[in-house]
């Protein structure tokens, strides 16, 4: 096992995206409670320094252990050629509003594009991860556990955080409002895609989102590949896979608590 801290050259491309998230997660968990500059990006959204100084710790990582690999980082930007046949997608503090004002519910995002992965909980100790075919759970001094998705929590996250593209034909918030939703299930609102680490994990019964493609997205890549891996159902909010022309996410853990859920997105329910 390695850690954050040497070198991870020799190692996996699992093993770098776990040693990278670590790393991120290490300064997300060092700078919390204190005072941070903000960053503004327009339309109400921002960073903070603990976003750039964990991007910054996660690319020294990679940059260790996969020179030659692109990096699309949320703060950073674009390195290298963005049509590179490997290239890393790096959400450093999914959750940045929930950090700002002093909540825990955040994540650090790791992906290799179409390959391994890592989400790590700063605040709990955990790294989700894969290795492009497995989802496990490595918790410091305990044994890597598998993650077993399962809907007996009834818990689904649904994010309802602008923008919303496919209103008025796709409103979340709707859902929730949706008598079968109430019948079955119970809502949650985490404002951060670890949601998406805990479906594959078996702590939520699926997770909701609007929005474009999302596949290659820094916020959403880790935790869709997770999923998948985990023998999740994913799909776009029409049913559709995951692709170009999609839209938005649906990853539930089962096919009956998916076709629920997109039969009450089509108005059929």
């Amino acid at each position: 096992m390695i850690n954050s801290g040497g070198s991870v050259g020799a190692y996996g491309d699992a093993e770098v995206a776990i040693a990278g998230a670590r790393a991120g997660a290490d300064v997300v968990r060092g700078l919390y409670g204190q005072r941070l500059e903000r960053i503004e990006k327009g339309g109400g959204d921002f960073a903070t320094a603990a976003d750039v100084a964990a991007e910054k710790a996660i690319l020294a990582v990679i940059r260790d252990a996969r020179p030659d690999d692109a990096v699309l980082g949320e703060e950073g930007g674009q390195q290298g050629a963005a049509a590179a046949v490997r290239q890393w997608l790096v959400d450093p503090l999914c959750g940045t509003l929930n950090y700002a004002v002093g909540n825990m519910l955040v994540a650090v995002n790791v992906a290799l594009r179409e390959g391994p992965a890592a989400v790590a909980d700063p605040f709990g100790d955990e790294v989700f991860y894969t290795d492009g075919t497995t989802a496990r759970l490595r918790q410091d001094g305990v044994a890597d556990t598998p993650l077993t998705p399962t809907p007996a929590t009834r818990l689904v996250d649904v994010n309802l955080d602008p923008p919303f593209p496919s209103a008025p034909g796709f409103r979340a918030v709707d859902l929730l409002a949706h008598p079968e939703f109430v019948a079955r299930f119970r809502p949650r609102v985490v404002s951060t895609t670890l949601a998406l680490a805990w479906v594959a994990a078996g702590r939520r019964a699926a997770y909701v989102t609007d929005g474009g493609d999302l596949s290659a997205s820094v916020h959403f890549a880790a935790g869709i590949a997770l999923c998948q891996a985990a023998g999740c159902v994913v799909t776009g909010i029409d049913g559709a896979p995951l692709g170009e022309t999609g839209r938005g996410l649906v990853a539930a853990a089962d096919e009956e608590t998916h076709d629920l859920l997109m039969s009450m997105i089509r108005g059929r329910g």
